[in-house]
């Protein structure tokens, strides 16, 4: 059974910026499902998305895989042989987790789970790159040349996944959406303070960026399609062909 997050259910009296530690990679199914409204949605989706586009003696990347949700998802889609997934996050607790829920399950397809900084993976032969709620947490300059060098690995065709909180241009639209969202961990169980605490920690750590700007420079890097295919309140998914 998932540990509850609590992580914030207390006063904190310094609270710093929030980071992928032991605390929240224990906590990380239980938070990630209170907080990010259509989430489990988003996950199947990332497997339904592997089966139509991983193609034979591929590779598979899940960067900022955090536990391997989207990895065992995509694993468990793929029906053709020589696949490879390359599932990569810089935190040692959450690499650790991942590879005891990877080699939980049997499966043909091989799973690499590397403890790395996504910006310094090579990406090469792909026909599936994922960033699920990833590229966030990324520094705004270094988004571009991230974007670039995925798009460089891919193959003609292949898919890149991009899931991330959204902010709006729109003040009223944008206060709204944050409400909604709110309201959606309120009904989750988390209270007052636990919403404010995290919000002050994650706040300096995770920038959005807008839908327009996302699709701007995707389009501008040189994808063919790209289009938003999931959201509820300011969360979603996007996807970007090539």
């Amino acid at each position: 059974m998932a540990h509850r997050d609590t992580i914030f259910s207390a006063p904190i009296e310094k609270l710093g910026d929030f980071t992928f530690d032991e605390r929240v990679a224990e906590v990380f199914p239980d938070m990630i499902q209170r907080s990010v409204p259509g989430y489990s949605n988003i996950i199947s989706a990332i497997g339904m998305l592997a089966e139509r586009f991983v193609k034979p003696n591929t590779t598979v990347y899940d960067l900022g895989c955090s536990l391997g949700a989207a990895t065992l998802s995509m694993r468990r889609h793929i029906q053709h042989e020589g696949c490879k997934i390359i599932a990569v996050d810089n935190s040692p607790a959450m690499v650790e987790r991942c590879r005891l829920h990877v080699s939980a399950y049997r499966s043909d397809t091989d799973v690499e789970v590397i403890e790395a900084d996504i910006r310094h993976v090579d990406i090469d032969n792909a026909s599936v790159v994922v960033l699920n709620f990833t590229l966030q947490f990324l520094a705004p300059q270094d988004r571009q040349a991230l974007l670039e060098k995925i798009y460089r690995g891919l193959r003609p065709g292949g898919i890149l996944i991009l899931s991330e909180k959204y902010v709006f241009d729109n003040d009223v639209a944008h206060e709204l959406l944050i409400d909604l969202h709110h309201d959606f961990k309120r009904a989750n169980g988390y209270s007052e303070l636990e919403i404010s605490q995290k919000r002050s920690a994650i706040e300096n750590v995770m920038r959005p960026d807008s839908i327009a700007v996302h699709k701007e420079r995707l389009g501008e890097i040189g994808f063919s399609s790209v289009e938003v295919w999931f959201q509820c309140f300011n969360f979603g998914s996007m996807f970007a062909i090539k």
